[in-house]
């Protein structure tokens, strides 16, 4: 008699599976979030005070507060004794124009006179009459032999030729006097400029003639 092939010991046998099988399930895993960078006090506090110091020089330099400062002066005219030698009259001569002009423009809104008066005595100032301008760091009256032109053409003449520092701008406003030395040819200048010596430009100018 012919025995039975048993197909279970000649097929492959399939895995078993156990009942306490667990269930592979897929873990998500949250993104780390990335690191916040923070600075520590030890940079923080020196970078605070770079800038406090950037912003304090640039502050004393520009001296944004002066724009909207006024500064008054009223200066009279002076008077001064008769020149040696000269009769006495009793009173007390009015001084002679030698030259004059009118404030134009420059960087800043300018206006007024300038005058060169020769008092009794020989003694000359540079009068500004009317005057008004804005306020600004480090003004400063010159006599210049630069002509005065209009527009930003004439911001920057000023120091390119012959000029005289006759002192710090007194005011931005009023009328106010400046002396001219003694041994100064006013045939060498031609004209007054109100010059900013901190930025190297002219806020108003006028062209002195006689």
């Amino acid at each position: 008699m012919t025995s039975k092939t048993n197909n279970d010991t000649n097929s492959p046998q399939e895995p078993r599976m156990d009942d306490t099988t667990a269930t592979t399930t897929a873990i998500t895993t949250p993104e780390t979030p990335q690191k916040r960078r923070v600075l520590r006090p030890g940079v923080l506090i020196p970078a605070i005070l770079v800038m406090l110091g950037l912003l304090v020089a640039a502050g004393l330099a520009f001296q944004p507060w002066r724009l909207v400062l006024d500064q008054t002066v009223d200066e009279s005219i002076p008077t001064s004794a008769p020149a040696q030698g000269a009769p006495a009259t009793g009173a007390n001569p009015e001084p002679i124009t030698l030259r004059s002009g009118s404030f134009i423009d420059h960087e800043h809104a300018t206006q007024g006179t300038a005058e060169i008066l020769e008092l009794a005595d020989g003694q000359r100032i540079l009068r500004l009459e009317d005057f008004d301008t804005s306020n600004g760091p480090d003004l400063k009256v010159w006599l210049t032999d630069s002509r005065v032109l209009p527009g930003t053409e004439g911001w920057f003449v000023f120091d390119d030729g012959k000029h005289l520092d006759l002192g710090a701008l007194k005011g931005n406003v009023g009328n106010q006097n400046y002396d001219i030395p003694p041994d100064v040819d006013l045939d060498d200048f031609r004209s007054v400029t109100i010059w900013c010596d901190r930025f190297n430009v002219s806020f108003g100018a006028a062209e002195l003639s006689s």
